[in-house]
């Protein structure tokens, strides 16, 4: 297990945090956070840059594809130099829960189809597996896929899809029988212009505003037998793929974040002074500083370990869940202090400071709340 860069992963590391640096560090930030708004133009340079391709074969994105610890390494690049935590969100859950299913399940025609729109930017693809009553227990779910003569009509609402209102493709997770339980589960690759196909107006939410979420709804949607993804009866193998490389990579872009995060606290700390001196001397400010700086680097270790794990071609269930629940908690601790160190400033939206803190609350509960990959640990352990 090696966890060093060759010098050409850090010189390509390098050129991403300068990318997000130069051209995603958007004057207007603060303003789009409160009024809730979603920048294209962003997301297509992203594109133009090869973000959304970055592990994708050459012949669906148009550039030589990374290895996946590369790419995981990029999109903490992005983090770091990005402070948009809604376009990093959309930027990963599209490579990971959407084209990575397509790259391992689809078949030609579908690759063909699918991932060069979306490498390009032309496309936004989101996952919709989450429903109003199929939360936590993804395997309720009652989104119906009725057969019929050259596909299926989809019936149903998916509920909290990352980008659904400006989506141009869907992933949907639907069952051909409630009573199977997982073993009903289908996938489907549905497009916005598909009869029956509509998402609903973007939700207000705490955190995470830049990016919107919203509902898929399916009423009587037909889809044709070329877009299930898999062969039939596949679902369950998909969704398990689905959620492991979801828990795996989604909070990539956060470990960045925490490290940007991290050199703003310590920077303040030592430019900010009280009682004639900087705040940093200060033992309850700099054991604050301390802790920031461990979550970092045991959630980097865990991030790494796992991309070594699946670029190895092995299971990480379980480290995947504790990768899941370490990254997200720490990130909101780390929040929450960096919050307190800035003090007053720390609490004004115009500062930035805060915004981290809503943002991060949201990690501890998509792709699975921290009460869920409790479980799967202790579960995994044997209890």
């Amino acid at each position: 297990m090696d966890f060093s860069w060759s010098l050409e992963q850090i010189s390509f590391k390098e050129q991403v945090v300068a990318f997000a640096q130069t051209e995603l560090s958007n004057t207007d930030m603060v303003e789009r956070d409160y009024q809730g708004k979603f920048s294209r133009e962003s997301w297509q340079k992203c594109a133009d840059f090869g973000l959304q391709g970055l592990c994708i074969p050459e012949a669906y994105s148009g550039s030589p594809a990374r290895d996946l610890m590369t790419t995981v390494l990029a999109m903490e690049a992005v983090g770091y130099g990005c402070a948009d935590s809604g376009l990093t969100l959309a930027l990963n859950t599209q490579i990971w829960t959407v084209q990575m299913l397509i790259l391992l399940f689809g078949s030609e025609a579908q690759k063909q189809r699918y991932l060069p729109p979306m490498c390009s930017g032309q496309w936004i693809g989101v996952h919709a597996l989450s429903e109003p009553e199929a939360g936590s227990d993804v395997y309720s779910l009652v989104t119906q896929a009725t057969p019929c003569e050259g596909g299926y009509v989809l019936n149903g609402r998916k509920k909290f899809v990352t980008a659904a209102p400006i989506c141009d493709v869907a992933l949907v997770f639907a069952t051909t029988d409630p009573s199977l339980g997982k073993w009903g589960l289908e996938v489907f690759l549905v497009e916005r212009t598909m009869a029956g196909f509509s998402t609903d107006p973007s939700q207000d939410k705490m955190g995470l505003r830049t990016v919107p979420f919203g509902e898929v709804v399916l009423k009587d949607c037909f889809v044709p037998e070329e877009n299930r993804l898999g062969p039939a009866g596949a679902g369950f193998t998909i969704s398990h793929s689905s959620l492991e490389y979801d828990r795996c990579f989604t909070l990539a872009s956060q470990l960045g974040a925490m490290e940007r995060q991290l050199e703003q606290t310590i920077d303040y700390a030592k430019t900010r002074s009280q009682s004639g001196q900087p705040i940093g001397k200060f033992q309850s400010v700099s054991n604050r500083v301390a802790d920031m700086k461990l979550r970092l680097e045991l959630a980097r270790l865990l991030l790494y370990k796992v991309a070594w794990l699946k670029d190895q071609g092995k299971s990480a269930m379980l480290e995947a869940s504790m990768l899941k629940l370490h990254l997200s908690e720490a990130f909101v601790a780390s929040s929450l202090d960096a919050v307190r160190v800035h003090g007053g400033n720390g609490y004004l939206s115009e500062y930035g400071i805060e915004r981290d803190l809503r943002d991060a609350v949201g990690g501890v509960i998509y792709a699975g709340t921290s009460d869920i990959q409790r479980n799967i640990i202790a579960r995994t352990l044997g209890l």
